[in-house]
């Protein structure tokens, strides 16, 4: 446990610098304030990619969460115009060891701190975060707050821990969290065919119900000639069946699955429909909740750009970027029958995490649906899992009644490089 030496200030001491993390079991680390100064409380979480940390920050499904990074030394590549994932940081803190002391990189128009200063972000540096991650992983993940600079004194005097345990406590928990409407878009926009299709009549249409949706997405989708409508997380179905669609998509998002009811209802309208339909990560976990299944909470969940996944029809494994702490409870190994309604037909777990047998993607067997729990949009090297936009492509066109045996993982698909 980390000495706690702010607590035998004095008044007259210098605490500009300074910073503290503290967990809601007590435990705390002091360390260097690294971004804006002040206080900020979340759900601790780690994440293990050894880049990407841009696109991390602006990934709306890490919003109410405090994120450690496990490489040691970030902020070597400063900040650019090309990577987020959306137009702000989405942490609510930020947790590194060691970071860059300038960058280095040709796309770099500022420093990471400055970045964190310019949108509010409190962070602290300079601390022990493989004894912190391993903390987690032993404990699981937990609320957590970040105090630096004033915000560690209350009348000149360093404030106790009882009392800044005290503020952690008081923080809401992930777990029960509604959290899509405050990352979903305001307004509905339309991303058009890009690439080789740019200009030409769409071969598809779309509707991607935003939950917290990274711009790569729609990207990928509109790479293969779709024209995408991206709609707000409280869209109905009259908004959906308005805009003519050849498939439904639902977005990645924060919060926990068990508390997203118009979500899910709004899917089994749509599933009623027959329309073709696409998760991603909380997107596969709604499938799974309008199928009828449940949804659990993980210890400390799968962060980071490198977890093997098993596509069990092909039993070929990719390599994945995730970002989930939640997980769909089906049952592996055999096919199941909607537990909501037997209308919706067989289902079976298409993917599976190997690092502990997490469900990683449902597929439907008798209406047109599937979805996967990791981030097939993203990829820090071989786009291993590019193949499953081209699977729903092909869902839409071939009008197959599932997408068993569709778009199988093969050669990747040339998309652009784009790491995450």
């Amino acid at each position: 446990m980390t000495t706690q030496l702010h607590a035998t200030k004095t008044p007259e001491t210098d605490v500009s610098d300074a910073a503290l993390l503290v967990l809601e079991d007590g435990r705390t680390f002091s360390g260097r304030a690294y971004g804006a100064h002040g206080t900020t409380v979340g759900e601790i979480v780690f994440n293990t990619g050894m880049t990407g940390y841009q696109e991390t920050l602006t990934d709306p499904s890490y919003h109410r969460q405090i994120v450690v990074m496990t490489a040691p030394h970030i902020g070597n590549t400063g900040v650019n115009d090309d990577d987020p994932e959306s137009g702000k940081i989405w942490v609510s803190g930020y947790v590194v060891r060691d970071p860059a002391r300038r960058p280095s990189n040709w796309r770099a128009v500022g420093t990471l701190e400055d970045e964190l200063v310019r949108q509010g972000v409190v962070g602290i540096s300079d601390i022990d975060t493989r004894a912190l991650t391993r903390h987690l992983r032993e404990r699981g993940v937990m609320r957590g707050a970040v105090f630096s600079g004033e915000a560690l004194l209350v009348g000149g005097y360093p404030r106790s821990i009882d009392d800044l345990v005290a503020e952690v406590l008081a923080a809401p928990s992930m777990k029960g969290a509604d959290l899509a409407g405050e990352v979903s878009t305001d307004e509905a926009y339309v991303i058009e065919p890009l690439g080789d299709f740019a200009g030409k009549a769409p071969l598809k249409t779309v509707v991607a119900i935003d939950l917290g949706i990274k711009a790569m997405t729609p990207q990928r989708l509109a790479e293969r000639g779709i024209r995408v409508h991206v709609l707000p997380s409280s869209s109905t179905i009259e908004d959906v069946v308005a805009l003519s669609p050849d498939g439904v998509f639902f977005s990645n998002g924060p919060g926990d699955p068990g508390a997203a009811t118009h979500e899910v209802e709004l899917l089994r309208e749509v599933l009623d429909r027959g329309l073709p339909y696409f998760g991603i990560c909380f997107g596969n976990q709604i499938l799974g909740r309008a199928l009828g299944f449940g949804t659990y909470k993980l210890a400390y969940g799968h962060r980071g750009i490198n977890q093997p996944v098993m596509d069990l029809a092909t039993r070929k494994v990719e390599i994945t970027s995730q970002n989930h702490g939640f997980a769909v409870d089906a049952p592996v190994g055999a096919e199941t029958v909607a537990p909501h309604t037997d209308r919706y037909g067989r289902v079976i777990v298409s993917h599976i995490g190997l690092n502990d047998q997490v469900v990683e993607g449902l597929e439907c067997l008798d209406i047109p649906a599937f979805s996967v729990q990791y981030h097939p949009e993203a990829a820090a090297g071989p786009h291993d899992a590019s193949y499953l936009f081209d699977r729903f492509l092909d869902l839409m066109t071939s009008g197959a009644s599932s997408a068993a045996g569709l778009s199988a993982a093969g050669t990747p698909t040339a998309t652009s490089q784009k790491e995450n």
